[in-house]
């Protein structure tokens, strides 16, 4: 297998936890060039994957065919030679594009009518029963028949930061006067909803806790356009302290990758940015509500996971069904700084 294609998922922490399938695949043919088709949104992660030699990024639209682009695509693809795709995504959209850019080996799940677009597939498991994200990708390289050693448990994932990125966010870093010695960085938001948001009023609190202890932190708040406000109420929250930088959505992935890397310790919700820091191996606490952490858990020996499991969770969903929020409420400052403790 000289040249390997990846289509990419479509979220960030899916893009993170898709990282040792690559390694896998790099191990067993480690002269094989392995490319990605990403969104722009996940490309980021996969110029930080050390196995990756080229990122193909396409404004591919969620739930959008965009069946034009799709086809030009697929003869620009076509004329690379690829001997091979694994199509992560379950979607049929998703499998299209190297069916029609006649890529002879296409692996990927069971999904969504897309037989014969993928014609080396796996089962789809159970959602009641599902495998880590991890091992449910690194279980498609058995299609390509790459265990030919003993079963092993899945390695985690490893990103590395870019000379670039680095270098972008030190400027950013120097220009606002925050030392990295004493950096933190908060990430408030959750794409999939409330129910996976750690209050921002515990967030503030929790803030003016750390720097109560530690007079020379610098907390930097992280996160998407759409986490702005969120990052402004935490400032309000916390009487509008001048060591609390709201830098939600004025930060390329790229660069939040770097901050994340170069941070002293990351508290975040079950998110993206949180499988990040794990593959960074920074100190971190991972706070958890409506998701269940046995599923996605940050995968790092240096990551502390707050989680109160509640008989009514984890019930994923957007908003509390029940209305009061208690498996995030009920989370207090004071546990999440003694745990933050914990990780010197």
């Amino acid at each position: 297998m000289n040249r390997i294609l990846i289509i990419a998922p479509n979220w960030i922490g899916d893009a993170v936890m898709s990282q040792p399938l690559l390694a896998k695949i790099k191990a067993q043919y480690p002269h094989s060039q392995i490319d990605v088709l990403a969104s722009t949104w996940v490309a980021p992660i996969y110029r930080a994957c050390a196995q990756v030699n080229q990122v193909i990024e396409a404004q591919l639209e969620h739930k959008q065919l965009q069946w034009s682009m799709r086809k030009k695509l697929a003869r620009e693809l076509q004329a690379q030679n690829y001997s091979a795709c694994f199509v992560l995504p379950n979607s049929l959209k998703s499998a299209l594009i190297p069916w029609l850019a006649n890529i002879p080996f296409r692996f990927g799940y069971r999904g969504e009518m897309r037989f014969g677009l993928i014609n080396f597939a796996l089962e789809n498991p159970s959602k009641v029963n599902r495998p880590p994200m991890v091992e449910h990708y690194c279980a498609l390289a058995s299609l390509l028949e790459l265990d030919q050693a003993p079963v092993t448990a899945a390695p985690n994932p490893i990103l590395t930061i870019s000379h670039d990125a680095k270098g972008a966010v030190q400027a950013k870093l120097t220009a606002a006067n925050i030392n990295n010695e004493s950096l933190y960085v908060f990430c408030p938001g959750a794409e999939y909803g409330p129910s996976k948001r750690w209050p921002t009023g515990r967030f503030a609190k929790l803030a003016q806790a750390v720097i109560a202890q530690n007079s020379n932190a610098q907390i930097v708040l992280l996160g998407s356009k759409a986490d702005y406000s969120l990052g402004e109420k935490i400032i309000q929250g916390a009487n509008g302290h001048p060591q609390i930088h709201n830098w939600c959505g004025s930060t390329s992935l790229d660069e939040a990758i770097a901050l994340i890397g170069l941070c002293q310790t990351l508290v975040s919700n079950d998110s993206g940015l949180m499988h990040i820091g794990a593959a960074l191996h920074i100190p971190q606490v991972a706070i958890f509500g409506s998701s269940d952490p046995q599923h996605t858990p940050p995968l790092s020996d240096r990551a502390k996971i707050m989680w109160l499991n509640l008989p009514c969770s984890p019930c994923h969903k957007r908003e509390c069904p029940l209305g009061h929020l208690k498996c995030l409420d009920d989370i207090t400052p004071e546990n999440v700084l003694h745990t933050i403790s914990l990780l010197r």
